[in-house]
């Protein structure tokens, strides 16, 4: 049983944000997203994938189509195939997120 420490992932790059692999098949990826204060994942969109992202720690802003969120740890947010999508953190603290997509592109 592969068993994972999520803390053991929290790691952060003042170059960009970090995306850390805690799962990775050929279905689908599950990493742990962290963003220093002012770092972004610029909006995009995948075709025949949807992606999940769920707030661990901080306040980062969410974009999804043309609405734009500030969530909350214990917050999900789904970006279903197709639809533009991308995370920011403006706030002061770091910012920490689950995030899978399946099925994988």
């Amino acid at each position: 049983m592969d068993v994972k420490r999520l803390q053991d992932f929290e790691t952060f790059s003042a170059e960009k944000m970090a995306k850390n692999a805690l799962f990775n098949s050929r279905h689908l990826f599950f990493d742990l997203y962290c963003l220093q204060p002012g770092q972004a994942q610029k909006v995009h969109a995948h075709g025949g994938s949807d992606k999940v992202y769920l707030v661990m720690k901080g306040a980062p802003t969410l974009t999804l189509g043309s609405d734009e969120r500030v969530l909350a740890p214990g917050e999900a947010v789904m970006a279903p195939e197709g639809v533009p999508h991308g995370v920011r953190n403006d706030g002061p603290d770091d910012a920490v997120l689950l995030v899978t997509m399946a099925p994988k592109p």
